[in-house]
């Protein structure tokens, strides 16, 4: 992620100050001193005065230098030929212990076909749904606006809450792409303006936006703009990556990830990824589908009881995997799904068993 720095100017030597006692003869004011004594009425006085206040200005030649602000310009998206395999390169030499991780995984791919405004109004409307349910609200979305061609901002903001909401997006949500749109609409925003940004401009930028906060900043600017160096240093699912990968006893803080990822600069996008694809091998395989009860239940009543029983604790299972990193799941064919789909499936899919007490 782009960096702000704040450039301070060198420190310049002071002048030592004259002892007390070479200062007492003052050879430069003395005509001054003559030259008010013999004029002491007339009005060169005020004359006199002025070069004196010009002496302690700077000279024109050597300004004085003001702190500011400095932005890092974003490195070459990882979407650009060769870039991947260089972030590969760099990660494998700067932490041999990501290396291990990196030789069991296929590269990342970070290629996406839709423009920025795009980008962001999908997700939008992924958030805190389902897969399932969030594709059907998607492409229910896109119907109404006749085609992925006719997402634009006018389109987008021509749309009642009362339309949103018969395709099932939430008045909140509703409110959440109409503020996009007009910012968009007005000017606040571009889809050149957001490609063009620093990271950290972006960031300030983006969370202006009504129900857009770091974390989708974080995954938009991943998994849209593919740039090189964010790291989600809120996301679960990289933070626990960070534990397993360095065999730390807690979760990492997100204060604390910066430093524990410093050596993956300027590439920490890659390394992130690397974090999901760690998470995701390292979820439990399907146990074998040996019955662990009696295989004749004395009453259907008691076999209808004792499998919700584990469908309770089957679906208990599923969420404390997938809360790390279902987020990703509002980011389809971004080239992190398949790790929420592929956990989602090794689970839903082990086989149901009768279990008794």
């Amino acid at each position: 992620m782009g960096e702000q720095s704040l450039s301070q100017p060198k420190p310049q030597p002071l002048s030592p100050s004259p002892p007390a006692s070479t200062a007492s003869p003052a050879p430069a004011p003395a005509p001054a001193a003559a030259a008010s004594t013999s004029t002491s009425s007339s009005p060169a006085i005020a004359a006199a005065s002025r070069p004196k206040k010009a002496a302690h200005r700077p000279s024109d030649s050597n300004p004085p230098k003001k702190p500011r602000l400095t932005f890092a310009i974003p490195g070459r998206p990882l979407s650009a030929a060769g870039e991947v395999g260089v972030a590969i390169r760099h990660l494998r030499d700067a932490d041999p212990v990501l290396a291990a991780v990196i030789d069991a995984h296929d590269a990342p791919v970070f290629q996406c076909p839709h423009r920025p405004f795009h980008s962001l109004v999908r997700s939008i409307l992924y958030q805190q749904l389902a897969f399932k349910a969030a594709a059907s609200v998607y492409s229910r979305f896109l119907s109404l606006l006749g085609g992925e061609a006719s997402v634009t901002p006018d389109a987008v903001l021509a749309l009642t809450p009362q339309q949103l909401r018969q395709i099932g997006v939430s008045p909140r949500k509703a409110s959440y792409l109409h503020d996009l749109a007009r910012k968009y609409v007005s000017g606040i925003l571009s889809d050149s303006a957001i490609i063009n940004m620093d990271d950290r401009s972006l960031a300030a930028m983006l969370t202006m936006v009504k129900g857009i906060g770091a974390w989708s900043v974080h995954m938009f600017m991943i998994f849209s703009l593919a740039r090189p160096d964010v790291l989600p240093s809120a996301d679960l699912g990289v933070r626990k990556g960070v534990q397993m990968l360095y065999e730390l006893e807690d979760v990492p803080r997100p204060s604390q990830m910066d430093k524990l990822c410093e050596r993956w600069r300027p590439y920490r996008s890659v390394g992130a990824w690397y974090m999901w694809r760690l998470i995701e091998s390292k979820v439990p395989q399907p146990a074998p589908a040996i019955p662990v009860g009696p295989l004749a239940l004395p009453s259907p009543d008691g076999q209808i009881m004792l499998h919700e029983q584990h469908q309770q604790q089957q679906q208990q299972q599923q969420q404390n995997v997938i809360q790390m990193i279902d987020p990703l799941q509002m980011l389809p064919g971004m080239g992190i799904i398949g790790v929420v789909g592929s956990i989602r499936d090794l689970i839903t899919r082990r086989p149901k068993l009768l279990i008794s007490d």
